[in-house]
């Protein structure tokens, strides 16, 4: 995959990034380690419990103040969005 979470700094980055997820998972999802859904998001709430860690060894900061609120409502609005 090409898109990098470092290049999100707008509201429209996050579609793109995402666009690019899904064109990975379609054309390469044999090669992710989670492969459907559920594994996804439960890999997903991992990453986010751990993030602190993960900031802290790539030497960064984990952002305080991230709207987390939008992230929440755009991962619910998928469970009903068409």
């Amino acid at each position: 995959m090409t898109a990098s979470p470092d290049h999100v700094s707008s509201r429209e980055d996050p579609a793109s990034f995402v666009r690019a997820l899904h064109h990975s998972q379609v054309e390469e999802g044999r090669s992710w380690e989670n492969q459907d859904l559920a594994a996804f998001l439960e890999a997903l709430v991992a990453w986010i419990d751990d993030a602190d860690g993960w900031y802290s060894n790539a030497g960064h900061e984990l952002p305080a103040n991230g709207d987390w609120r939008f992230f929440a409502r755009a991962l619910r609005a998928a469970t009903v969005y068409e």
